[in-house]
């Protein structure tokens, strides 16, 4: 018999390997940025707090900072774990260089933010390009998804307040360019507001579209060919107006509140005007229908507003709302598409959700907790936030295909990024030799031979 020693295999730790590199897979981002030229973009935009002398690049200390929370950093100080790996990353500051930049910049107000959201959108257009057939606005119309995330704080921070939930901390409004079902999605807005802000502040939401639209290239910043889309707290009767003014003719669909006047309408709506839902696919949706109110609902709205209203059997155990109707769920929301058949419109409007997926990758890189005191300074790490989430997009957007595609940036951490791989100098040339057992080696290698297949910017 022989004794028993555990599941696992034993293996004795010792100190002083060479030519070992962790976080190999990182390479990916790194070559991203490279190709997309956001290295040289971002440096350019910060050249003016480069000071004479300095050893390292304002540009560079930012994207670095953003490249340790695409990796899973959550604070300032874990861009160590690029500095551990000089052979892939290069030289990197400092903690105090880079605690010192962020407050620079955050001093510098609105013109630091200025610059780096300038950069990021010159970039954008041209990934896009780089993309062809791939990129979000290759279809010709981009759609940009605006909604509220709660974040918290366990400490006394710059305007953290009580939140709507109940909780303290701060609820910033983020913007998302969806990419559709073959994608993920890239940031184009981080509004950060207190806790206390309100859900529905049409101010608020104003501005962070104009910040969105300001991050799309210049043909999509006016015209039906954008679509915006919000929750209910978009439905407000000044940022459907501003949405929907002469000259901006943007595309909107917004969800509204279920008022009284609604669910009156809803009950006079006859059994033949109900229209079953479809699915994505086509299918028609089980125990869901839709239906257009109008009549005194539309009052005071813009024109050419179409109120479309859902109603569906509520899930097993949901419990039902004093503005649903006959044991049925309702959802409203107001589009200005006109020529479309309903059941697509509420199909269109039903895929928002997507946008839940973006905010829980935004939470898995960087922004669960905001790590600084000022509202300022967090600012800037909220901007640093959606450089690393524009990455995590590009990346897979420009070198990966397939199911790969799709993957959100924790399972990118845990396939691509994290590997492993040893460090071989010959000919003058280094090379990673990645481990022949990983099961996505072959992941890796592919994509980046399709991003040293793409001109180089410039």
């Amino acid at each position: 018999m022989k004794k028993r020693i555990g599941s696992y295999p034993r293996v004795r730790v010792e100190g002083g390997g060479r030519g070992v590199v962790s976080q190999a897979g990182a390479v990916l981002l790194v070559e991203t940025i490279r190709k997309s030229g956001l290295d040289t973009a971002i440096s350019a935009a910060l050249e003016p707090w480069r000071k004479a002398r300095a050893v390292h690049d304002p540009g560079k200390i930012l994207l670095d900072v953003a490249l340790a929370v695409a990796l899973g950093g959550d604070c300032l100080a874990d861009v160590g774990l690029l500095r551990a790996e000089p052979a892939v990353f290069g030289p990197v500051a400092s903690d105090p260089t880079v605690s010192r930049l962020v407050n620079t910049l955050a001093s510098g107000g609105q013109r630091g933010l200025a610059a780096l959201r300038t950069a990021r959108a010159e970039v954008r257009e041209h990934v896009w390009r780089l993309a062809g057939e791939a990129a979000p606005d290759a279809g010709g119309q981009v759609i940009v998804d605006i909604d509220g995330v709660l974040v918290l704080a366990h400490s006394e921070k710059q305007d953290a307040a009580a939140t709507w939930k109940k909780t303290f901390g701060h609820h910033p409004l983020m913007g998302f360019v969806d990419h559709g079902r073959s994608g993920s999605g890239e940031p184009v807005v981080g509004l950060l507001r207190p806790g206390n802000a309100g859900s529905n502040t049409a101010a608020d939401h104003i501005e962070a579209t104009r910040l969105a639209l300001a991050q799309l290239p210049k043909r999509f910043r006016r015209g039906r060919q954008t679509l915006i889309r919000t929750d209910s707290g978009g439905g407000t009767h000044e940022f459907v107006a501003w949405l929907a003014q002469r000259g901006r003719w943007l595309s909107y669909s917004v969800g509204m509140t279920i008022t009284d006047a609604i669910h009156q309408a809803v009950l006079k709506v006859p059994a033949a005007a109900w229209t079953p839902a479809v699915e994505p696919d086509g299918d028609i949706r089980d125990g869901a229908w839709v239906a257009e109110l109008g009549g005194d609902c539309l009052t005071g709205w813009p024109n050419g507003l179409r109120l479309i209203v859902r109603k569906e059997r509520p899930h097993p155990g949901a419990q039902l709302r004093f503005t649903d109707a006959d044991g049925m769920r309702l959802t409203c929301f107001a589009t200005n598409t006109a020529g479309e058949a309903i059941a697509a419109l509420e199909l269109r409007h039903r895929q928002r959700a997507r946008a839940e997926d973006r905010i829980r990758a935004a939470r898995a890189t960087g922004l669960r907790k905001l790590p600084l005191y000022g509202a300022a300074q967090n600012q800037i790490w909220l901007e640093i936030i959606q450089i690393a989430l524009d990455l995590l997009a590009w990346m897979p957007l420009l070198a990966l295909t397939g199911k790969a595609r799709l993957w959100e940036p924790r399972r990118l951490r845990l396939r691509l990024f994290s590997t492993g791989a040893q460090l071989i100098t010959t000919g003058r040339r280094r090379y990673l030799r990645l481990a022949r057992h990983w099961p996505w080696s072959d992941v890796i290698t592919e994509a980046l031979d399709r991003l040293h297949a793409l001109p180089n910017p410039g």
